[in-house]
Formats: structure tokens, C-alpha cells, sequence
């Protein structure tokens, strides 16, 4: 996977830390590397500055009850009713009342897999592009491989041959693909509604996942962790901030925020199409063992009889052919 060379602000990077390996000064390394370092710290002060921009813009904005002009306010202001439907989808609901089953999580697995490769493969090839660059941070944010542990866990080393999702996944997952090619400047909307929405209900999910199933490890758990975001308060602020300077005209604006209400409604229809497919598996399941359970018994004498029977059939018939 491409990695674009990101200072995290809130894990390994932080200003002790940093300041910790490079003690020994720039004096002995190459000119290069002596640049590299003031790039970093540049980005690195840059990112605090837009941190602080973002909390006090967020701090106005409660204080007047109005959404402001940046990207991820009017994201969130446009997707308000969406975000709503698709937490009351059944499959949801499932989670809020800590009910989630073993077959909803697996088929779940198996649909975010799909729809993070396409996503951050599609991240990666365009991590170059005006719009991408900004909020482009695999080391703190990719899913992939550990979707990847969590499959394996569950359905073992042949999982990729398990691995089933309903149309609705093939559709995200196309959508996704499309506009990686065509326009890439829409995969701000994708990466925001599902990344900030992962760090924001991670840790409860991971929880109430863990409770449900009775897991007594961490094991199969993997994609509700972000070991490169100590404090996912502050590392959605940073991604907010990165998002907001994007710059987008009016026009390019609103067909983000068109994109990003249909993200949601894209993550509604895989809901929706996971739990039918899991209310067919049941109902077929149910009736296979109401099937079982009507069959007459056998006796093992009967069985007997009927097996000879057949067979003196079978050779009486051959003689007479004969």
C-alpha cells in the first residue's frame, strides 16, 4: 500500500517524542535528511495551527447554534436526516441494544472488507490529488489489513473464499471505483463518513461487539482499534481542519456534499441487504430442521427389510432380462 509520509500530531510524533529522537541535533546527518526534519516540523506546525483554528471555530459555532461554511460542518448538516435512518436501520438497532449476533458481525466483516479495499485502494492511487492529499493518512486510519485479522479469525486461513455480501455492497463498492477514476475529489466524502464514523462509535461498538459474542479476548476485534490515533478526539479535529482547505468552488462543493448524503444512503442499503440475507439464511435453517423433525423414524429391522427387499427386486429383474 502507498503511504504518504504523514506526521501523525497524536501518537509516536508527539513533541516530546520528536524532539527526543532527533536530540543529537541535525549535526552528522546529510543536508537531506537535515531537510526532511524542518519539512516535518513545518507540517507538524502547520497541523497545530489548523488544530487550534478548528477548536476555536468549533468553539464559535456552539456558542451561536449556526453550522459555518466549513466542508465538514455542512457534511454534517446536510447528512443530519441520514445519519438518523441509518441508525435505526434493524442491523443498528441491533448494536444500540447490545444484541449483535456472531452471523450479523460476520456478514458485516465481510461487506466493510469489500467496501475499504475499493476505498482505500482508490485513496491510494489518487493520494497525489489536490482534494486526496489533505486528508489522505493511512498509517493512522487504514482498515484493510486488519479487517483482513478479523476475517481470518472467524472464518479461518480460506476466508477470502467466504467471503459472500449482498448488491448493495457490489454497488458501494462500485461507486467507489467510479469516482476514483472519474473524479477523485469525491472521495472526501466517502473517507469522511466512514473513517470519522468508525474513530466516533469504534470503542462502544468494539465493546458491546465483545459483550454480545462473548469474546474474551480482543481477538477478531481488530478493525474497532486505531493504534495510530491515541486520542480520536483530537485526530477528528486535525481531519476536519485538512478537510476544510480543501479547496472546492461552489459548484465542486456542493457535489460533495450531494456525494456524501449518498454515502450514507449507500451504507443504508447494505444494512438493509444484510440483515434480508441473514432473515433468509435463518428462515431456511428453520425450515430444514422443521423438515428433519416431520420425518417418520426408521427402525434399523425396517431399514433391513426394505434394503433386501430391493435387492431380491433388483436380481429378480436381472434374471428375467436374461
Amino acid at each position: 500500500m502507498t503511504q504518504r509520509s504523514h506526521f501523525p500530531f497524536d501518537s509516536a510524533a508527539t513533541t516530546s517524542g520528536w524532539y527526543k529522537r532527533g536530540s543529537r541535533g541535525v549535526r552528522g546527518y546529510s543536508g537531506a535528511i537535515a531537510k526532511k526534519r524542518q519539512l516535518l516540523l513545518r507540517e507538524r506546525t502547520e497541523d497545530c495551527r489548523l488544530l487550534n483554528m478548528e477548536t476555536l471555530k468549533s468553539a464559535r459555532k456552539d456558542d451561536s447554534g449556526e453550522a459555518g461554511r466549513d466542508l465538514s460542518e455542512q457534511i454534517k448538516a446536510a447528512t443530519k436526516e441520514n445519519h438518523i435512518r441509518a441508525e435505526n436501520t434493524e442491523l443498528m438497532l441491533s448494536y444500540q441494544k447490545g444484541q449483535i449476533t456472531l452471523p450479523q458481525y460476520k456478514v458485516l466483516l465481510c461487506s466493510l472488507y469489500e467496501i475499504y479495499k475499493a476505498l482505500e485502494e482508490e485513496l491510494d492511487r489518487n493520494s497525489s490529488h489536490p482534494a486526496v492529499a489533505p486528508i489522505y493518512f493511512p498509517q493512522e486510519l487504514s482498515r484493510l489489513e486488519s479487517l483482513e485479522r478479523d476475517l481470518e479469525y472467524f472464518f479461518g486461513q480460506d476466508w477470502k473464499k467466504r467471503v459472500i455480501v449482498p448488491a448493495a455492497t457490489h454497488r458501494y463498492e462500485q461507486r467507489l471505483r467510479k469516482i476514483g477514476k472519474d473524479n477523485p475529489e469525491l472521495l472526501v466524502a466517502h473517507a469522511y463518513t466512514r473513517y470519522l464514523g468508525d474513530l466516533s462509535g469504534g470503542q462502544v461498538l468494539g465493546k458491546i461487539t465483545q459483550k454480545s459474542l462473548g469474546l474474551s479476548s480482543k481477538e477478531g476485534l481488530s478493525f474497532f482499534s486505531f493504534p495510530g490515533v491515541s486520542s480520536p478526539n483530537r485526530f477528528k479535529q486535525l481531519y476536519r481542519s485538512r478537510m476544510n482547505s480543501v479547496e472546492l468552488t461552489k459548484e465542486e462543493k456542493a457535489v460533495v456534499l450531494e456525494e456524501a448524503v449518498a454515502a450514507f444512503e449507500l451504507n443504508i442499503q447494505v444494512f438493509d441487504d444484510l440483515q434480508k440475507m441473514l432473515s433468509i439464511t435463518t428462515e431456511t435453517d428453520i425450515s430444514k430442521r422443521s423438515l428433519a423433525a416431520t420425518r417418520v423414524p426408521v427402525s434399523p429391522i425396517l431399514q433391513f427389510t426394505i434394503g433386501l427387499c430391493v435387492a431380491l427386486a433388483t436380481i429378480g429383474a436381472g434374471i428375467y432380462a436374461l
